[in-house]
């Protein structure tokens, strides 16, 4: 495996020659942001050696190298989900890519269903901790010692520097943003009213696909994590609202405007070289 994230990350290298500052990564309905970068390179997933195939609709396939306000970014357009039949490696599979290139710090973003009733969709959650309920973790097996550590601290792992930066860039530009947990299902069905009453008893403010398994194997190897997610449903027990994949990229859309202003800010105000390592 080892072998194989090397041989993906030197392709990526010979064609972009730099250290990106950010590697961004984009979930449902999301793409938007794509056109908020100045392209230097626009590489097709299948380009790509060993890179999985998105098979999601809303999900791009692309990666993108380029300039967003001043900083490097590497942005991910469509991410790679378990429940599309890849398995935890394959899932994870480019964050280990980010490592060999260099990259410290990483943004994701992903649309999730609301179990905080003080939400609202096209609400905008800053996750400042996650709980994992995938049932295979990206970790299990051999551990790769050239990337990180057999057990790994887990004590922060969204960067509070990050979240404040956003915080701060929110306040600036008066927009709205929570902050509480994502839980991470398997996925593909949308969670049932009960099931949304699981995740609120648990401690979770939003539930989703996506993410935990980025961020678990991103602080494998020490790099600093921010999270955003669009609230694009809301679910409890004493809701049994129906919900459909178009009314998620629907919903997701509503919000784009400002997760837009809120990811430019950060990457535009965020000091780098700050690491908790």
């Amino acid at each position: 495996m080892f072998e194989k994230i090397k041989e993906t990350a030197d392709f990526i290298k010979n064609i972009i020659q730099e250290t990106p500052d950010f590697a961004i990564v984009l979930g449902s309905g999301l793409g938007a942001l794509v056109e908020e970068v100045d392209a230097i390179h626009t590489l097709d997933y299948s380009e790509i050696p060993n890179f999985p195939q998105t098979t999601v609709v809303g999900h791009g396939g692309k990666l993108i190298y380029g300039t967003l306000e001043g900083k490097k970014v590497l942005m991910m357009s469509g991410r790679f989900h378990y429940y599309e039949g890849h398995d935890m490696q394959t899932v994870v599979f480019p964050f280990r890519v980010f490592k060999l290139l260099g990259i410290q710090n990483l943004i994701v973003s992903n649309a999730s269903g609301g179990v905080n009733p003080n939400f609202n969709v096209a609400d905008i959650m800053i996750i400042n901790d996650h709980i994992n309920m995938m049932p295979e973790h990206p970790l299990r097996g051999k551990n790769i010692d050239e990337l990180g550590p057999r057990f790994v601290d887990m004590s922060e792992p969204y960067n509070k520097k990050m979240i404040e930066t956003a915080e701060q860039v929110a306040k600036d530009l008066d927009i709205k943003v929570h902050q509480g947990c994502y839980v991470s299902l398997q996925g593909p069905t949308f969670e049932t009213p009960a099931e949304y009453g699981m995740i609120r008893a648990i401690g979770g403010d939003a539930v989703g696909m996506s993410t935990v398994p980025e961020i678990i194997v991103a602080k494998h190897q020490g790099m600093d994590c921010f999270g955003i997610s669009i609230i694009t449903d809301v679910g409890g027990p004493e809701i049994a609202f129906s919900v459909s994949h178009e009314e998620v990229l629907q919903a997701a859309n509503k919000a784009m405007p400002n997760v837009i202003l809120l990811v430019k800010g950060l990457v535009r105000e965020y000091e780098l070289g700050f690491s908790t390592f």
